[in-house]
């Protein structure tokens, strides 16, 4: 069966997550999205772990279901780990994304780690040993377990990041590399950005949320073609099986908050070849300037813009429905007039997901206003306009340019 996946987000017990990071409200909002499968996050938190006890059952697959709740929308068992730490002179700072099967393998994990830092302190913990050493512990735990580098690029906690990261995958985990099958792309850079750097070719490259709060859930995902279940779909990331993983669901990366490079304060938004020029120095204030994720790729990349390598596995870049609502209302997302018209249309049309990838323009017709329905298409064509991210702010994403008049940032706006 075909389903969408998202196995990266938080709990409330997450610093900056909302009160609505519930299972419960997840569960919600992944009908609204067309989510068939959802990460519970944040299973080292004690707290948070007892609720999903609590709340969970076990369907006998490695996947969990509500106990007051039907099976439309199943769990599997995620949390996120933050390792700082020093290695070859320089601080490291790798987000770790990590799977589990069961809850009784989770039990054990949350005992190792319990007696090497606080789990209370925050939905992803924070421990001073290695993201190698990470990877041994659990995998010796269980097998089972997959270990994902989480938003590979990005600047300041990742394993690619320019601030401290690693160049490579054999660099950060040793022997352990052949254990680590698949990276998360994160939100800044996409799939044909990792196609440049032939060091990927082998591994699965997955897209999740990360979400902080219900409605931020599928931004990124993943679309498979197999059986709800644990280890088949844990089969399929370490394979990178094109008849079972069939496509990722991407931001455009121009739109993450650290897809350019850039000095927020200042207003700086760079290209690699900009940075290189101006030496990697704000020109208004002479800081250094955060070097971003184009920036990154660029570093390491062997390949030309636009190659594909063979057996890659396809994505498609959306945009969210209710920032399509939004920008055709000529509105702000999270106004009352948005909010309304995402329910309608959710409603009428089905899932979210349905609507933006699914659903013929003339079926859209039917229920969808001409503007909402112009801006899908145009998303659909990749008709898109973006001053793009950089220093975490999140790039400003444009279906309608031609409205815009006299945008002080129309100088910088890229027609990807």
């Amino acid at each position: 069966m075909r389903f969408i996946a998202d196995f990266h987000l938080h709990s409330k017990f997450s610093r900056a997550t909302s009160k609505e990071m519930e299972v419960e409200n997840l569960a919600r909002w992944a009908k609204k999205k067309g989510i068939a499968l959802l990460g519970t996050g944040d299973f080292t938190h004690p707290t948070y772990f007892a609720e999903l006890r609590s709340k969970l059952e076990p369907l006998g697959n490695g996947l969990l279901k509500l106990i007051k709740g039907d099976e439309r929308v199943q769990y599997i068992l995620t949390a996120e780990v933050s390792n700082i730490y020093s290695q070859e002179g320089k601080g490291r700072r790798i987000h770790t994304l990590i799977f589990a099967p069961s809850f009784e393998v989770v039990e054990t994990i949350r005992s190792k780690l319990g007696n090497l830092g606080k789990l209370s302190s925050d939905g992803r913990p924070i421990f001073s040993f290695s993201a190698k050493e990470l990877a041994k512990m659990i995998l010796d735990i269980s097998a089972d377990c997959l270990i994902i580098p989480a938003h590979a690029w990005t600047p300041w906690f990742s394993i690619f990041g320019a601030n401290s990261g690693f160049d490579s995958i054999q660099e950060c985990y040793g022997e352990i590399s052949p254990h680590i099958h698949a990276i998360e792309t994160g939100l800044s850079s996409d799939p044909e950005m990792n196609w440049r750097w032939s060091a990927l070719d082998s591994i699965t490259l997955l897209s999740n949320s990360d979400a902080h709060s219900p409605n931020r859930l599928g931004r990124e995902a993943n679309a498979f073609d197999c059986a709800l279940d644990y280890r088949e779909i844990a089969e399929a990331i370490r394979k990178k099986d094109p008849r079972k993983l069939l496509f990722t669901i991407e931001f455009f990366p121009e739109e993450g908050k650290y897809h350019y490079d850039g000095h927020r304060q200042c207003g700086v938004i760079f290209s690699p070849s900009q940075t290189k020029a101006n030496q990697y120095l704000c020109p208004n204030c002479h800081k250094k300037l955060t070097v971003g994720v184009m920036h990154r790729v660029e570093e390491l990349a062997d390949r030309p813009e636009s190659f594909i390598p063979k057996h890659a596995i396809p994505s498609i870049h959306l945009i969210p429905l209710e920032e399509i609502v939004a920008e055709a209302l000529d509105v702000g997302v999270g106004t009352k007039a948005v909010e309304s018209e995402y329910e309608r249309l959710i409603d009428r049309g089905g899932p979210e997901f349905r609507i933006l990838l699914d659903a013929t323009p003339d079926e859209l017709a039917s229920f969808v206003s001409p503007a909402i329905l112009e801006g899908i298409i145009r998303m659909r064509q990749e008709k898109v306009s973006i001053v793009p991210g950089h220093d975490g702010a999140y790039g400003k994403i444009n279906l309608f340019p031609e409205k815009k008049r006299g945008d002080a940032s129309k100088d910088q706006l890229n027609l990807f």
